[in-house]
């Protein structure tokens, strides 16, 4: 079900009992060869495609287009939301959701850099609502969803999704080929591993982060190996990544609401 397609009298009916899923993208540089839409574009087609398998249970809101990309501003071709405006956009989004009387959402987010303010605006809502609508709100990442073939996995040769990568490429020659520019690919350079930071995504996670701008950590804007984008390639991360996210709202909408466990003792 498309939630812009229906009457405001029909999603205070029977469709409040449905799943949402709210996808969440971004507008900002993907390095030379791929559009700025990139992330809106690849989530939008996945939540789609699950919507499509799953349209009975499913309520499918239009994707919000802008996200947290202040690190990629320097680049140009970004339109971003600071990560504190973003966290608040988040809250009261939802709560128009819960206005309407739903409670079971998922935020399905396309862009790395909305995961932190997300997750923040999910406490907030948490904090706010459980003792009284009790909803069940989630962050859902599709490339995280799909794990390994995300991470590795063959066919894949890169170690990780990154950014205007192998596999972001390599989705949008599969999905979007008009908005990928070949002969601009080029590998950026990067800072030298330290053995801690995942520059690359090939160093693993050992509980030490820093945050920098993009400029200080590519040339050009982009990471990993993009020459390793194949349509190919864009097809089997496609299907893997709508299975997954099918088979988690497949679960999800049975998900019971919690109860306060305090008040049992």
């Amino acid at each position: 079900m498309i939630f812009s397609g229906m009457s405001s009298k029909t999603l205070r009916g029977d469709a409040v009992n449905k799943v949402v899923l709210f996808p969440l993208g971004a507008i900002e540089q993907h390095g030379p060869h791929l559009a700025v839409s990139t992330d809106t574009e690849l989530v939008s087609q996945v939540a789609m495609a699950a919507e499509k398998r799953l349209e009975n249970d499913v309520l499918l809101c239009p994707t919000l287009p802008f996200g947290s990309s202040h690190h990629h501003l320097a680049f140009g071709g970004t339109i971003s939301v600071s990560a504190i405006t973003y966290t608040r956009v988040i809250i009261e989004m939802v709560e128009s959701l819960l206005q309407c009387g739903f409670r079971r959402i998922v935020l399905l987010n396309g862009h790395g850099g909305n995961i932190t303010p997300v997750r923040e605006s999910l406490v907030m809502l948490s904090n706010k609502h459980d003792s009284t609508l009790n909803p069940n709100i989630v962050l859902a990442t599709y490339w995280e969803l799909a794990g390994k073939s995300f991470a590795g996995l063959p066919p894949m040769e890169s170690p990780a999704l990154s950014h205007a990568c192998e596999y972001e490429t390599s989705l949008l020659l599969h999905l979007a080929p008009e908005k990928v520019f070949p002969a601009e690919i080029q590998r950026a350079k990067r800072p030298a591993s330290n053995g801690f930071i995942a520059w690359e995504d090939d160093e693993p996670y050992r509980g030490v982060t820093i945050a920098k701008q993009t400029q200080f950590i590519s040339s050009n804007g982009s990471s990993g190996e993009p020459g390793l984008g194949t349509a190919e390639k864009g097809k089997h991360l496609f299907e893997h990544a709508v299975n997954a996210l099918v088979h988690f709202l497949e679960e999800f909408k049975t998900w019971p609401f919690l109860e306060n466990l305090s008040k049992q003792r």
